[in-house]
Protein backbone atom coordinates (compact mmCIF):
# COMPACT_ATOMS: atom_id res chain seq x y z
CA UNK A 1 0.00 0.00 0.00
CA UNK A 2 1.06 3.65 -0.20
CA UNK A 3 0.90 6.77 1.55
CA UNK A 4 0.93 10.30 0.78
CA UNK A 5 2.40 13.24 2.74
CA UNK A 6 1.79 16.80 1.61
CA UNK A 7 4.42 18.90 4.46
CA UNK A 8 8.15 20.66 4.34
CA UNK A 9 10.76 18.51 5.18
CA UNK A 10 12.58 20.69 7.73
CA UNK A 11 16.02 21.47 9.12
CA UNK A 12 15.21 21.45 12.91
CA UNK A 13 17.89 23.56 15.12
CA UNK A 14 16.92 21.54 18.54
CA UNK A 15 18.21 22.99 21.59
CA UNK A 16 18.22 20.92 25.21
CA UNK A 17 19.81 20.84 28.26
CA UNK A 18 22.29 23.37 26.96
CA UNK A 19 23.27 21.34 23.70
CA UNK A 20 21.73 22.04 20.20
CA UNK A 21 21.63 19.51 17.45
CA UNK A 22 21.06 19.90 13.89
CA UNK A 23 18.89 17.17 12.17
CA UNK A 24 16.22 16.71 9.11
CA UNK A 25 12.87 17.05 10.47
CA UNK A 26 9.05 17.92 9.58
CA UNK A 27 6.23 15.87 9.12
CA UNK A 28 7.40 14.43 5.60
CA UNK A 29 10.37 12.76 7.43
CA UNK A 30 8.69 11.79 10.30
CA UNK A 31 6.06 10.08 8.84
CA UNK A 32 7.71 8.79 5.70
CA UNK A 33 9.73 7.18 8.12
CA UNK A 34 7.10 5.69 10.15
CA UNK A 35 4.90 4.53 6.94
CA UNK A 36 8.19 2.73 5.91
CA UNK A 37 8.42 1.18 9.23
CA UNK A 38 4.92 -0.15 8.40
CA UNK A 39 5.66 -1.68 5.37
CA UNK A 40 4.00 1.53 2.99
CA UNK A 41 5.10 3.13 -0.21
CA UNK A 42 5.58 6.47 0.22
CA UNK A 43 4.47 9.30 -1.91
CA UNK A 44 6.38 12.16 -0.75
CA UNK A 45 4.89 16.08 -1.56
CA UNK A 46 7.74 18.67 -0.17
CA UNK A 47 9.98 21.27 -1.31
CA UNK A 48 13.61 21.49 -0.22
CA UNK A 49 16.56 23.57 -0.82
CA UNK A 50 20.02 23.27 -1.66
CA UNK A 51 20.87 23.85 1.88
CA UNK A 52 19.09 20.41 3.36
CA UNK A 53 22.40 18.39 3.60
CA UNK A 54 20.59 15.14 4.99
CA UNK A 55 19.57 13.88 1.54
CA UNK A 56 21.49 11.17 1.54
CA UNK A 57 21.06 10.00 5.04
CA UNK A 58 17.03 9.61 4.11
CA UNK A 59 17.74 7.53 0.99
CA UNK A 60 19.62 4.96 3.25
CA UNK A 61 16.14 4.83 5.20
CA UNK A 62 14.39 4.43 1.99
CA UNK A 63 13.40 8.09 1.41
CA UNK A 64 13.32 9.35 -1.51
CA UNK A 65 13.47 13.02 -2.64
CA UNK A 66 12.10 13.67 -6.44
CA UNK A 67 13.18 16.07 -8.51
CA UNK A 68 10.14 17.98 -8.63
CA UNK A 69 10.89 18.62 -4.43
CA UNK A 70 14.24 20.93 -5.42
CA UNK A 71 13.76 24.48 -4.98
CA UNK A 72 16.04 27.13 -5.29
CA UNK A 73 14.25 28.67 -1.53
CA UNK A 74 16.06 27.48 1.16
CA UNK A 75 14.56 24.72 3.49
CA UNK A 76 12.06 25.81 6.11
CA UNK A 77 14.30 25.94 9.24
CA UNK A 78 13.06 25.95 12.90
CA UNK A 79 14.74 26.86 16.07
CA UNK A 80 13.38 24.80 19.11
CA UNK A 81 13.99 25.23 22.31
CA UNK A 82 13.13 22.36 24.24
CA UNK A 83 12.01 22.66 28.16
CA UNK A 84 10.45 19.40 29.62
CA UNK A 85 7.17 18.67 27.24
CA UNK A 86 7.20 22.35 25.98
CA UNK A 87 9.04 23.82 23.72
CA UNK A 88 8.99 27.44 21.78
CA UNK A 89 9.67 27.85 18.10
CA UNK A 90 11.17 30.07 15.87
CA UNK A 91 10.85 30.08 12.08
CA UNK A 92 14.12 31.02 10.30
CA UNK A 93 13.18 30.33 6.96
CA UNK A 94 10.45 29.14 4.73
CA UNK A 95 10.43 27.23 1.59
CA UNK A 96 8.30 27.08 -1.56
CA UNK A 97 4.83 26.01 -1.58
CA UNK A 98 3.40 22.97 -2.28
CA UNK A 99 1.29 22.61 -5.18
CA UNK A 100 1.40 19.39 -6.89
CA UNK A 101 -1.02 16.84 -5.39
CA UNK A 102 -1.15 13.52 -8.64
CA UNK A 103 -0.62 10.60 -6.68
CA UNK A 104 -1.68 7.25 -6.88
CA UNK A 105 -1.59 6.73 -2.77
CA UNK A 106 -4.59 4.70 -0.56
CA UNK A 107 -4.41 7.73 1.23
CA UNK A 108 -3.09 11.38 2.38
CA UNK A 109 -1.88 13.08 5.50
CA UNK A 110 -1.83 17.01 5.40
CA UNK A 111 0.60 18.26 7.76
CA UNK A 112 2.04 21.34 7.17
CA UNK A 113 4.44 23.59 9.08
CA UNK A 114 3.83 27.07 8.31
CA UNK A 115 1.93 27.99 4.74
CA UNK A 116 2.95 25.76 2.35
CA UNK A 117 -0.15 23.76 1.78
CA UNK A 118 -2.91 26.40 0.70
CA UNK A 119 -6.66 25.88 1.67
CA UNK A 120 -7.33 25.35 -1.99
CA UNK A 121 -4.58 23.04 -2.33
CA UNK A 122 -6.28 21.02 0.84
CA UNK A 123 -9.85 20.75 -1.04
CA UNK A 124 -8.30 19.57 -4.10
CA UNK A 125 -6.33 16.87 -1.55
CA UNK A 126 -9.62 15.50 -0.36
CA UNK A 127 -11.66 15.59 -3.28
CA UNK A 128 -9.00 13.34 -4.46
CA UNK A 129 -7.81 10.90 -1.98
CA UNK A 130 -11.31 8.25 -0.03
CA UNK A 131 -8.84 8.85 3.40
CA UNK A 132 -7.57 11.93 4.42
CA UNK A 133 -6.01 13.09 7.62
CA UNK A 134 -5.16 16.47 8.67
CA UNK A 135 -2.57 18.17 11.05
CA UNK A 136 -4.16 21.29 11.32
CA UNK A 137 -0.95 22.93 13.12
CA UNK A 138 0.63 24.66 9.83
CA UNK A 139 -2.74 26.55 9.21
CA UNK A 140 -2.75 27.81 12.88
CA UNK A 141 1.08 29.13 12.62
CA UNK A 142 1.86 33.03 12.60
CA UNK A 143 5.28 34.61 13.48
CA UNK A 144 5.87 37.35 15.73
CA UNK A 145 8.45 39.95 15.69
CA UNK A 146 11.43 38.07 16.59
CA UNK A 147 10.20 35.08 14.35
CA UNK A 148 8.52 32.84 17.26
CA UNK A 149 5.56 30.59 16.55
CA UNK A 150 2.20 31.49 18.03
CA UNK A 151 -1.14 30.10 17.12
CA UNK A 152 -4.51 32.35 16.16
CA UNK A 153 -7.82 31.66 15.56
CA UNK A 154 -8.77 30.08 12.01
CA UNK A 155 -11.52 29.19 10.18
CA UNK A 156 -11.20 25.89 8.10
CA UNK A 157 -12.69 23.95 6.20
CA UNK A 158 -13.19 20.41 7.83
CA UNK A 159 -15.74 18.81 5.26
CA UNK A 160 -14.36 15.40 3.95
CA UNK A 161 -11.95 15.16 6.43
CA UNK A 162 -11.70 11.05 7.67
CA UNK A 163 -9.02 12.33 10.46
CA UNK A 164 -8.01 14.97 12.34
CA UNK A 165 -5.14 15.01 15.05
CA UNK A 166 -5.36 17.97 17.22
CA UNK A 167 -3.83 19.14 20.83
CA UNK A 168 -6.09 21.31 23.00
CA UNK A 169 -3.91 24.28 21.39
CA UNK A 170 -4.85 23.45 17.77
CA UNK A 171 -8.29 22.17 18.89
CA UNK A 172 -9.28 25.56 20.67
CA UNK A 173 -8.10 27.66 17.71
CA UNK A 174 -10.73 25.93 15.38
CA UNK A 175 -13.40 25.66 17.49
CA UNK A 176 -13.13 28.37 20.39
CA UNK A 177 -13.97 25.33 22.59
CA UNK A 178 -11.82 23.03 24.89
CA UNK A 179 -12.03 19.32 25.53
CA UNK A 180 -15.44 17.29 24.50
CA UNK A 181 -16.80 20.09 23.09
CA UNK A 182 -14.15 21.20 21.15
CA UNK A 183 -13.99 17.74 19.85
CA UNK A 184 -18.21 17.70 18.83
CA UNK A 185 -17.61 20.69 17.33
CA UNK A 186 -14.66 19.17 15.26
CA UNK A 187 -17.14 16.64 14.21
CA UNK A 188 -20.22 18.71 13.47
CA UNK A 189 -17.56 20.68 10.71
CA UNK A 190 -17.68 17.21 9.10
CA UNK A 191 -14.58 14.95 10.13
CA UNK A 192 -15.25 11.48 10.48
CA UNK A 193 -12.66 10.84 13.58
CA UNK A 194 -11.17 13.27 16.48
CA UNK A 195 -7.69 12.28 17.78
CA UNK A 196 -7.62 14.32 20.56
CA UNK A 197 -4.14 14.68 22.00
CA UNK A 198 -3.68 16.39 25.63
CA UNK A 199 0.16 15.11 26.29
CA UNK A 200 -0.09 11.48 27.63
CA UNK A 201 -3.76 11.49 27.58
CA UNK A 202 -5.26 10.64 24.21
CA UNK A 203 -9.29 10.72 23.08
CA UNK A 204 -10.98 9.56 19.92
CA UNK A 205 -14.65 10.68 19.07
CA UNK A 206 -15.77 8.29 16.32
CA UNK A 207 -19.85 8.51 15.52
CA UNK A 208 -21.37 8.87 19.24
CA UNK A 209 -18.60 7.35 21.65
CA UNK A 210 -15.04 8.66 23.08
CA UNK A 211 -12.38 5.86 23.39
CA UNK A 212 -10.01 7.19 25.85
CA UNK A 213 -6.04 6.23 26.21
CA UNK A 214 -3.03 6.85 28.30
CA UNK A 215 0.68 7.15 27.63
CA UNK A 216 2.04 5.48 30.31
CA UNK A 217 4.37 7.78 32.82
CA UNK A 218 7.86 8.39 31.60
CA UNK A 219 10.58 10.44 32.06
CA UNK A 220 10.00 12.79 28.81
CA UNK A 221 13.27 13.73 26.27
CA UNK A 222 12.66 15.52 23.19
CA UNK A 223 9.15 15.23 21.85
CA UNK A 224 9.69 16.73 18.17
CA UNK A 225 8.24 14.71 15.74
CA UNK A 226 5.69 12.38 18.04
CA UNK A 227 2.93 13.86 16.68
CA UNK A 228 3.68 13.05 13.07
CA UNK A 229 4.66 9.33 14.24
CA UNK A 230 0.96 9.67 15.43
CA UNK A 231 -0.44 10.54 12.75
CA UNK A 232 1.51 8.58 10.31
CA UNK A 233 0.66 4.91 12.66
CA UNK A 234 -3.04 5.70 12.39
CA UNK A 235 -3.11 6.33 8.90
CA UNK A 236 -1.31 3.52 7.96
CA UNK A 237 -2.96 1.31 10.41
CA UNK A 238 -6.39 2.48 9.40
CA UNK A 239 -5.28 2.00 5.83
CA UNK A 240 -4.34 -1.43 5.97
CA UNK A 241 -7.59 -2.90 8.59
CA UNK A 242 -10.51 -0.19 8.45
CA UNK A 243 -10.70 -0.42 11.79
CA UNK A 244 -10.35 3.11 13.95
CA UNK A 245 -10.08 1.66 17.50
CA UNK A 246 -7.00 -0.52 16.18
CA UNK A 247 -5.70 2.22 14.64
CA UNK A 248 -5.88 4.87 17.48
CA UNK A 249 -4.15 2.06 19.66
CA UNK A 250 -1.07 1.35 17.37
CA UNK A 251 -0.80 5.38 16.86
CA UNK A 252 -0.28 5.94 21.02
CA UNK A 253 1.72 2.73 20.64
CA UNK A 254 3.98 3.87 18.25
CA UNK A 255 4.26 7.53 20.45
CA UNK A 256 5.08 5.88 23.55
CA UNK A 257 7.60 3.46 20.94
CA UNK A 258 9.09 6.77 20.52
CA UNK A 259 9.20 8.36 23.28
CA UNK A 260 10.74 5.34 25.28
CA UNK A 261 13.87 5.69 23.05
CA UNK A 262 14.50 9.13 24.60
CA UNK A 263 16.30 9.43 21.58
CA UNK A 264 16.35 13.23 19.15
CA UNK A 265 15.37 14.30 16.04
CA UNK A 266 14.32 11.58 13.72
CA UNK A 267 16.33 8.44 16.13
CA UNK A 268 12.94 8.25 17.77
CA UNK A 269 10.78 7.27 14.94
CA UNK A 270 9.62 3.69 16.29
CA UNK A 271 10.68 0.04 14.77
CA UNK A 272 7.33 -1.57 13.76
CA UNK A 273 7.56 -4.89 16.26
CA UNK A 274 7.90 -2.14 19.36
CA UNK A 275 4.38 -0.31 18.07
CA UNK A 276 2.99 -3.55 17.59
CA UNK A 277 3.59 -4.89 20.73
CA UNK A 278 2.68 -1.56 22.62
CA UNK A 279 -0.77 -1.46 20.70
CA UNK A 280 -1.56 -5.03 21.85
CA UNK A 281 -1.39 -3.98 24.93
CA UNK A 282 -3.01 -0.87 24.99
CA UNK A 283 -5.98 -2.58 23.32
CA UNK A 284 -6.60 -4.28 26.44
CA UNK A 285 -6.74 -1.15 28.66
CA UNK A 286 -9.02 1.08 26.37
CA UNK A 287 -12.34 2.79 28.05
CA UNK A 288 -15.01 4.28 26.12
CA UNK A 289 -17.83 7.00 27.23
CA UNK A 290 -20.65 7.87 25.19
CA UNK A 291 -21.80 11.53 23.98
Amino acid sequence: MKVAVFSHCTIDEIYQNDTMVETAGGPACYCGLTAKNMKFEIDLHTKVGADFAFKSELEKKGIFLSQNSMSETPTTRFMLKIFGTERDLYLKTKCDPIESIKSDADGAIVSPVFDEVSEDTLNEIKENFGFTLLDPQGYLRRIASDNKIFFEKTLLDLSHITAIKADPDEAFYLTGLREKEAMLALQKKGVKQVLYTDKQNITMLVKDRMYHLKIPNMTIGDTTGVGDIFCASFTCSYLKENDPIWAICFAVGAAQAALETRATGLDKVPAGGDTERNAAYLYNLMHFSSV
